[in-house]
């Protein structure tokens, strides 16, 4: 069984596995059809893991596979199902799994591809709970992009920021894979959605895609740009991951009462905050870390009735793979990066 593992920092070999026993009980044996790169996956090949881990380690945190056997106890899956893959080793018992609020799990035994063995290989045993089914008309690799890229931003706008229908907001990355996601997610609601991005050809793709209005920030200063498009008002909501670079901007380009949710820091993870500003206009700032189950079940049921779709980069193997992590850590793309395994 082929599988990538990160030996040391970015260094990355494929190599052969066993192939996973017989599920056990609540198990299910799975076929990886398709995973995602995030940049969880480059902060992982860097080095930048924040728990101890072992390595070698498989990486690939975000991903789908086919049921190709079930264990005892299984009765909600098939052999020959398409499932997205919730990528936290949840312990399922302690109130907050209970009562369907995943990610906030009080024994979690860590993420996959980045502290536990992650889904870039061809087999994988994993307890049915974490596996969502995919609906008629989303494949493999919609599936594979609900867990991180769309739940996460399900998360962010509407369980944490309460996004509403007629408000304004301004998504950082707009070319990130989910910024493309909350592009969509923001307009298909009826948002006024204001973006940046780092190149030209970024802002063409980032306006088709829905967004109203698109800075160049390596030629403008976004804060600026924002407060002159909403008159000196502000957006309601600031959908921010890139961190450092853009968090004291991002603050100043927020009305009074605004929302800030983030779930990332690419560029850096400390920041000044001004706290009479944060006062004074009644901001909120909120954080917010992957996704709940349901959130998945959401973005897969959007892409099925065709309200969003998944914005492809470049599809690869896995000779390809560390390459392709070069490119994100460059911020070269625009979408996501597939690894597909199914043939």
């Amino acid at each position: 069984m082929r599988a990538l593992q990160l030996v040391a920092d970015r260094k990355l070999e494929v190599v052969d596995l066993p192939p996973p026993p017989a599920p056990g009980q609540g198990e299910v044996t799975l076929r990886i059809a398709a995973v995602a790169l995030n940049h969880i996956d480059v902060w992982g090949w860097r080095g930048m893991a924040f728990a101890k881990r072992k390595m070698p380690l498989v990486v690939g945190a975000e991903a789908s596979g086919y049921v190709e056997s079930v264990g005892p106890g299984v009765s909600n899956l098939l052999p020959g199902q398409l499932v997205s893959i919730y990528g936290a080793r949840t312990c399922g018992l302690c109130r907050h799994c209970r009562e369907g609020r995943d990610n906030l799990c009080e024994h979690v035994g860590g993420v996959h591809g980045f502290h536990l063995d992650g889904f870039s290989q061809e087999k994988v045993n994993l307890p049915a709970r974490l596996l969502v089914p995919a609906p008629p008309g989303v494949d493999a690799i919609g599936a594979a992009v609900a867990p991180v890229t769309f739940g996460t931003v399900e998360h962010m706008l509407f369980d944490n920021a309460k996004l509403q229908p007629g408000e304004t907001i301004l998504v950082h990355a707009g070319g990130s894979g989910i910024g493309t996601a909350a592009i969509q997610l923001a307009k298909r609601m009826g948002c006024t959605v204001i973006t940046t991005v780092g190149s030209d050809d970024k802002a063409e793709r980032a306006k088709a895609l829905g967004a109203d209005h698109v800075i160049n920030y390596r030629k403008d200063r976004f804060e600026g740009v924002v407060r002159k498009i909403t008159k000196k008002r502000g957006v309601d909501v600031v959908f921010e991951h890139v961190g450092k670079d853009t968090f004291a901007g991002s603050m100043l380009c927020l009305k009074r009462g605004g929302r800030l949710v983030t779930c990332g820091s690419t560029s850096g993870v400390s920041t000044e905050i001004n706290l009479m500003q944060l006062f004074q206009q009644q901001l909120k700032l909120m954080g917010s870390f992957g996704c709940r189950m349901e959130n998945m079940a959401d973005a897969m049921q959007k892409m099925a009735s065709g309200i969003v779709h998944p914005v492809i980069d470049t599809i690869v193997g896995f000779d390809d793979l560390e390459p392709a992590l070069k490119r994100m850590e460059s911020r070269d793309v625009f979408g996501k990066i597939i690894l597909k395994l199914e043939q």
